[in-house]
């Protein structure tokens, strides 16, 4: 198998009747998911994006997944854009990924033409309608490999600055068949997709589907704020499985709403893309004893994940939990200083294997420091990516994430990981989330917090009995609502601008 649509024919052909992508306003069976694909398909090939990006100017609902497949049917890859972020930001994208076209809806249509992208527009209603052009389908399909790109997700990075990870067929191919086995998704599942289609976490949700015809429920985002309202949507669209960022767990454990209703049929419940606090976890098992719970971690550059770690035993609130083990088919080595780390050493985790991505859509410095030679490998060309994420081994074997390289600050003459004074902090009641950061000019430690009252004095007894002296923030700031940027994560740099 060298295409991902390959998947889409060969789930169309054997449940054509069941629920593909759905969201509050349709619904799709897996033969009209095939019908739109090639429609849409067809109508860009006529534009000839064969081997060129298509931008998506769709929101966060089921019409932007068959865009995304109709551009790989068309032998293009397609970009995700986020219709809600300030256009400068829209544009700074699209200025480095330069689109053959700019796909959109009636909707925002006069947004999209206000970038002014310099991109052919294109609706999708139009496209939807079109003309199914077979012959141009088979075409594009016969000239396609495997290392073709499927598409480029677009990450702020360390400066801010946008940066598109380059995902071939290949990669998401390896990386959908890993998950789907690994968390039993068959055509019985029902993915309530909480992540935005422009974040990595999303390739599980939408692709395991296309492999094993699981049905994809968007969940409206306004719901998050009414999180009751939230699990009745659940309950009602029979969400089995969840794949959520820990902030939108931490969302129904901070108001207790499962206390009130919990939805029945979830029997699998993943999270990834920062660290869980242990607190939260405990609540939803608490509700759900016989569930699936596992840690997942990987950044987009894995097309999604490289290791994870399945909940096997019971954690203390301010234990914090391991990221496990590599995926199969997904080597992961820790180096130091150019070396194999010892046993028990910190070391920074680097993966290999076919779950990577090519590099970074036209930025050949960045991708030269990122995906580099395996130095442990010295006879033949083997890349690499180097996360950044620092990692040691427990007793058990088990992968420990212990911060970012550059989270790791010195204050007063010591090393310290700012992620091991969240954890420390993370067990304390009424406390729903917490960032420490470190204010380089006062040369001190703050620990922002939010909470449903001020847990200033206890945080400072229980940090006094946990962290040694030097680890203990200098001041405690409660905030109303942490803030959080597009994928749901604690925006580290809106509390940087609060120093």
């Amino acid at each position: 198998m060298k295409h991902l649509l390959e998947l889409l024919e060969r789930t169309a052909a054997r449940w054509p009747d069941r629920l593909s992508y759905c969201d509050e306003h349709s619904v799709h069976t897996w033969a009209q998911t095939a019908a739109l694909t090639a429609a849409i398909g067809s109508g860009l090939c006529r534009a000839g994006v064969q081997g060129r990006p298509v931008a998506l100017y769709l929101d966060h609902e089921a019409p932007c997944i068959h865009a995304m497949l109709g551009t790989m049917a068309a032998g293009g890859f397609y970009a995700v854009l986020d219709t809600a972020q300030p256009a400068a930001r829209v544009r700074a994208i699209t200025d480095q990924l330069r689109p053959a076209v700019l796909l959109t809806d009636e909707a925002h249509r006069q947004a999209a033409l206000d970038l002014n992208t310099g991109a052919e527009l294109l609706l999708y209603e139009e496209l939807a309608a079109a003309p199914v052009d077979a012959a141009a389908l088979a075409a594009v399909r016969a000239a396609a490999i495997d290392t073709d790109l499927a598409y480029v997700l677009f990450t702020s990075g360390s400066t801010g600055a946008p940066k598109g990870v380059a995902v071939p067929h290949r990669a998401v191919l390896a990386y959908s068949a890993w998950a789907a086995q690994t968390f039993s998704i068959t055509e019985q599942t029902v993915f309530g997709n909480q992540t935005p289609f422009y974040f990595s976490m999303s390739v599980t949700d939408i692709f395991t589907s296309l492999r094993t015809g699981a049905c994809v429920q968007v969940v409206p985002k306004r719901l998050f704020s009414f999180p009751v309202q939230l699990l009745e949507y659940l309950t009602e669209k029979n969400v089995n499985t969840l794949y959520w960022v820990p902030s939108a767990l931490g969302i129904v454990a901070n108001w207790k709403a499962l206390d009130y209703t919990a939805p029945p049929a979830l029997h699998t419940i993943l999270f990834a893309g920062e660290v869980m606090p242990t607190p939260k976890l405990n609540y939803w098992r608490a509700h759900y004893p016989a569930a699936r719970f596992a840690n997942l971690y990987g950044p987009t550059e894995t097309t999604d994940i490289c290791a994870y770690y399945e909940v096997d035993r019971d954690f203390a609130d301010d234990e914090p939990l391991p990221i496990g083990r590599a995926c199969d088919n997904c080597g992961l080595l820790i180096l130091k200083d150019g070396r194999a780390a010892a046993p028990g050493e910190e070391g920074e985790l680097c993966a290999r294997g076919s779950f990577l991505a090519l590099g970074y859509y036209d930025m050949p410095d960045k991708t030269a420091e990122r995906f580099i030679q395996n130095p442990l490998q010295p006879h033949y060309p083997e890349i690499i990516y180097r996360t950044g994420d620092l990692v040691t081994v427990n007793g058990r074997g088990e992968l420990m994430y212990s911060g970012r390289i550059d989270h790791q600050i010195k204050h007063m003459g010591y090393r310290i990981e700012l992620g091991e004074i969240e954890t420390a902090a993370a067990g304390q009641d009424k406390l729903d989330s917490c960032a420490c950061l470190y204010d380089a000019a006062a040369d001190r430690l703050v620990l922002f917090f939010q909470a449903r009252r001020d847990v200033t004095e206890a945080l400072r007894e229980r940090l006094a009995g946990r962290l040694p002296a030097y680890m203990r923030p200098a001041e405690y700031r409660r905030v109303k609502q942490m803030p959080q940027n597009a994928n749901g994560k604690i925006d580290r740099a809106a509390l940087k601008a609060l120093l």
